[in-house]
């Protein structure tokens, strides 16, 4: 049966298109400042986990992603270690409507990265002589949502000190 009589297919040239080109670390750190007598110190130390992420257009209809995730352990107030990792995506969006690229590039990129850049932090802490690092799952839906709610504050902020 040819597209013509199939009532629902769409020509493959404009059918919407969302690919994992490439993975890739893009940085890669990892500090253990009070090193060697960090070693011989008491006490489970405090972990603090950062991400940020960020996405943008490379050329045509390739965008970047870059997942960046920090984790800092402090015992009381030494730094025991700082590890961070830049993971990175190249995206290939085609025929995707504009409005949902930023979702895409803010949801489901670094939902797609945060495994790899969770084995990159475990296997960096192991590797420096420490047990590893578990990330949780993160919902990166509902911290796109919450940076829409903010932006929108923000914008009816300054409409109402503009007018």
């Amino acid at each position: 049966m040819t597209e013509e009589n199939q009532p629902n297919a769409q020509p493959a040239d404009t059918a919407p298109v969302f690919l994992l080109e490439k993975i890739y670390v893009q940085d890669l750190s990892i500090e253990v400042p009070h090193a060697p007598g960090i070693f011989l110190e008491q006490g489970e130390p405090k972990i603090d986990i950062q991400l940020n992420n960020v996405g943008g257009l490379i050329q045509g209809n390739l965008f970047s992603s870059i997942l960046t995730v920090t984790v800092n352990a402090k015992l009381g107030e030494k730094t025991v270690f700082c590890v961070e990792v830049k993971q990175a995506g190249i995206f290939r969006l085609h025929n995707i409507p504009p409005a949902e690229v930023e979702p895409l590039l803010a949801v489901s990129c670094p939902n797609i990265l945060l495994p790899y850049a969770r084995e990159a932090i475990s296997e960096a802490t192991m590797r420096a002589g420490f047990p590893p690092v578990y990330i949780q799952p993160v919902n990166f839906d509902g911290i796109y949502r919450a940076q829409l709610q903010e932006r929108e504050k923000q914008q009816a902020g300054q409409n109402t000190e503009a007018g």
